[in-house]
């Protein structure tokens, strides 16, 4: 029997569980569109492609499983590009299916077609980002490529796929078949684990060692595998640190979490790195900021250190420093092979004599930390000091909430100051750094977790590049409440220009010389969304609370002063503006 390959690729993403489809329409996309009318999958509309990719990314790594989005030709994927090049450095699972030019139309330039250096070549476009870039030409084979899609997005390390489909194949019918076939391929994979050898080998490695580190990364979270991580830290009683992606793997309350490493971490954890004689890393690439751009005299120190290291890909094992042990595998089935070694090799636990000691260490830094911030905490000046706006976002939110973050303060300094609880309730763009991430990745996330609280912290810099992000949120009723930390510039990069080069020329917004900024709030208002702009410090927080309880989307733009994250770490970029000088970033 022959159907429409337009109403038998709905079907079929039907039968995968697809629940939610992103995007934005097309000439080349609406066969697809009609197909949608009647199924059982919800079209989220947006603005901009970008918008969409971000919304994925956000879905798919509170659902963890591959997010679909669905683009036009041309501007439309080159729109949605920054967004999915994010969900890929992230290692995020997504299937982009993307209508492209007509398959009998090729090389003769039709409406919207990349050709530059090839005819029909618009996939290419992807390639130097996405796992697998696909063009369909050939209608049976759209099944096959789907199937291996998905498989590929969601396997090994996960990231995006391209799937470029010709306009007429959406339109051509195809015998019922080739989809049947593809139904009989298993749609989970069973993923490598590590011997029992290798297991005691690690686990006889760690309690032997002096100072041993657990260093963990995002891969935890792409592996659901943070309850086994928490229950072999509290087993073998051996202290973690994080990446930025990491934060959350182990909750920021746990006495053995020393935090997070690097440019924006912290004199004290970042030594108790560089002093480890083992360290074991479960998912990390070792990033640059994170590592202090490699260099060993601030974070992490191989050799004398020595390092073992998980990772579900081969090419992050000894990318950046030498492994002692190196294995690839899946975290989650290594980490309850680990475990279940762990306690047959030690029963009663690991109490190493150093424990109490260190418990205490953790603590009293801990204490100290906060007290160093307590009188930006309560400081009333307004602008805002962001300590106290983070601050009182913590204390208002449940501890299962879920955090968007974009660039900037909100990232910078949620990654060293802002206490996560739980595993995933943490969302932030890391490999790509993305500004416009945090305000549409908020929208996804509350989509895929609809029962949870999901707030965006993000800068007027960032949610500014895409604020159509609202009329998606009034449409579809998305009750998100985004803070808009408003400090009238790119705040970051400004400190950083000011500190090496005296000059914020480009960096600042400003209008006659004044600081400017839209009114975000008015904005909102202007798309049917509640929105609060802040006067006083004191104002924040009950407006908070308020926007948290009336269940629905809020934008809350509040003024703050535009002061440097602080950091005892490195970076090398500060080398390469001012060899001589030692300096980070200044107030603007």
């Amino acid at each position: 029997m022959e159907q429409l390959i337009s109403k038998q690729l709905v079907e079929y993403l039907e039968n995968r569980g697809i629940e939610h489809i992103f995007g934005l329409c097309g000439h080349t996309n609406i066969a697809v569109l009609s197909a949608l009318e009647r199924s059982s999958i919800k079209f989220v509309n947006v603005r901009h492609e970008q918008i969409s990719a971000h919304m994925a990314d956000g879905y798919a790594r509170v659902k963890k499983k591959a997010s679909v989005v669905l683009s036009h030709l041309g501007p439309g994927l080159t729109n949605a590009a920054t967004g999915v090049a994010n969900a890929a450095l992230d290692s995020i699972p997504m299937v982009v299916i993307a209508g492209d030019v007509p398959s009998h139309y090729y090389g003769k330039h039709p409406h919207q077609e990349v050709n530059l250096h090839a005819d029909a070549s618009q996939y290419e476009i992807y390639r130097p980002f996405v796992k697998r870039a696909w063009r369909v030409d050939s209608p049976h084979l759209f099944p096959e490529i789907l199937e291996k899609a998905f498989q590929l997005a969601e396997s090994g390390n996960p990231g995006p796929v391209l799937v470029s489909v010709p306009m007429d194949i959406f339109s051509m019918k195809l015998d019922t078949i080739w989809f049947e076939k593809v139904k009989r391929n298993t749609k989970v994979l069973h993923k490598p684990s590590i011997d029992e050898q290798v297991a005691r080998k690690i686990i006889h490695t760690l309690v032997s060692a002096k100072n041993p580190l657990f260093y963990v990364g995002g891969g935890i979270m792409l592996a659901d595998a943070a309850k086994e991580l928490r229950e072999l830290v509290d087993h073998l009683n051996i202290p973690v640190a994080y990446s930025l992606m990491g934060k959350g793997a182990v909750p920021d309350d746990h006495p053995l979490t020393l935090g997070m490493t690097g440019f924006w971490g912290t004199k004290f954890i970042n030594d108790k790195c560089k002093a480890a004689d083992y360290i074991f890393a479960l998912g990390t690439r070792f990033a640059e900021a994170d590592s202090s751009s490699w260099e060993p005299d601030y974070t992490f120190n191989f050799p004398p250190t020595k390092l073992i290291q998980i990772d579900i890909d081969p090419t992050e094992i000894g990318r950046n420093y030498p492994v002692e042990i190196g294995v690839v595998a899946d975290l989650k089935q290594a980490l309850n092979v680990l475990n279940r070694v762990a306690k047959e090799m030690l029963p009663e636990g690991n109490n190493p004599e150093y424990l109490p000691s260190l418990k205490e260490e953790i603590a009293t830094y801990r204490r100290r930390f906060k007290e160093s911030n307590q009188k930006y905490i309560e400081d009333n000046s307004f602008p805002m000091l962001p300590q106290r706006i983070l601050e009182e976002v913590r204390k208002v939110l449940p501890k299962d909430a879920i955090i968007t973050t974009d660039v900037g303060w909100n990232k910078n300094g949620v990654g060293q100051q802002f206490p996560i609880y739980e595993a995933g309730s943490i969302l932030t763009p890391g490999g790509y750094c993305t500004m416009g991430f945090g305000a549409p990745a908020a929208l996804g996330a509350k989509i895929a977790a609809p029962d949870k609280i999901v707030v965006s912290l993000v800068g007027d810099g960032g949610f500014g590049q895409n604020p159509a992000v609202l009329a998606t949120a009034f449409e579809e009723d998305i009750p998100v409440v985004w803070v808009i930390m408003n400090n009238f510039a790119f705040g970051t990069i400004a400190g950083l220009q000011k500190a090496h080069f005296g000059t914020t020329l480009g960096t600042v917004f400003t209008k006659d010389n004044q600081p400017y900024s839209p009114d975000f709030a008015a904005i909102a208002r202007a798309y049917g969304i509640e929105g609060i702009k802040i006067q006083s410090a004191k104002e924040f927080k009950p407006a908070f609370e308020k926007a948290i309880n009336a269940n629905k989307p809020v934008v809350l733009d509040v003024a703050m002063l535009n002061n440097p994250v602080p950091t005892d770490g490195h970076w090398n970029i500060m080398d390469i503006y001012s060899p001589d000088k030692k300096v980070h970033h200044v107030s603007v």
